[in-house]
């Protein structure tokens, strides 16, 4: 579990653009755990990224990079896992990536010659995707009601991106589907659901289950008169596994990353420590027939 807040880091790169800064909101919120409904957690999650993109962005900015394709803090690149095919064969694509923050993925994808769409639910993720630049289109849009025609594009992609923060993640699957052509692939990572057991701590007191791995009540961050301002659902594996189905996507392939021996990096509660000893991430590949 991320309770500071959702991510998607990518493999180290220099990032040369300083991002532009605008004051958050200092208020302490209030950690629980509660229901929080499709509504409840899109406004919430909306208004905590358009808040927190600014410092997300200075303190993750340089492990990003600008056009790097990695799927969960371990450093899985795309380059070699080739999850979404062949390197070669993305050339002339139509792809969807969803929860794109600041369109890493796709100007990835750009320079592999494919044609990206970077769409997510933060305004302000998105001043950062055009701050950088790439020459894409960026859509502002809820992952549960995507603004597109049925079968626009061939493939989709999802780096900790959404899944983690809808109320009703068969909803985002199936409108997923919805956009694909017969024969498109959807890859998505997501935070590894058997760290919801564990503290969010990189250290040895994260090594100790404190909760239990079945509890799917979501994680929710509200303020003084108990607004969400930011929630995070848990599912299990097999809840993962059931959503795809239920979505009429079939499940090709289910990675869970090793943490490798070049990355040393901390990020919130992953660490090599933690990364030796339990898996960080889980990325499900499925196919549209």
């Amino acid at each position: 579990m991320t309770p500071t807040g959702p991510v998607g880091p990518k493999s180290p790169q220099t990032n040369t653009r300083e991002p532009i800064i605008q004051e958050s909101e200092a208020s302490e919120p209030e950690a629980t755990r509660r229901d929080a409904g499709v509504t409840e957690s899109s406004r919430a999650n909306r208004g905590w990224w358009d808040r927190n993109a600014d410092e997300y962005q200075v303190e993750h900015g340089t492990f990003l990079g600008d056009d790097r394709f990695v799927w969960g803090p371990e450093g899985l690149d795309e380059v070699e896992a080739e999850l979404l095919g062949p390197a070669e064969e993305l050339a002339g694509r139509d792809v969807l990536e969803i929860g794109a923050g600041a369109a890493q993925c796709s100007r990835w994808l750009v320079a592999h010659g494919a044609r990206p769409v970077a769409l997510d639910l933060s305004h302000r993720q998105l001043q950062h995707a055009l701050r950088i630049g790439g020459g894409f289109p960026l859509v502002q849009a809820d992952a549960g009601a995507l603004p597109f025609a049925d079968g626009s594009f061939d493939l989709a992609c999802s780096a900790y991106g959404a899944l983690p923060f809808v109320a009703d993640p068969v909803l985002v699957l199936r409108e997923v589907r919805r956009v694909l052509r017969p024969g498109g692939r959807f890859v998505f990572s997501v935070t590894h659901p058997i760290r919801w057991a564990f503290p969010d701590e990189p250290g040895p007191e994260g090594l100790t289950v404190s909760g239990s791995y079945f509890d799917r009540t979501p994680y929710v961050e509200q303020d003084e008169e108990g607004r969400a301002v930011y929630v995070e659902h848990h599912r299990t594996i097999g809840d993962r596994v059931r959503d795809v189905v239920a979505a009429d996507f079939r499940l090709v392939d289910l990675v869970e990353p090793q943490w490798p021996v070049w990355n040393t990096s901390e990020w919130g509660g992953w660490s090599p420590l933690r990364g030796n000893l339990i898996p960080g991430s889980a990325i499900f590949v499925c196919v549209r027939d």
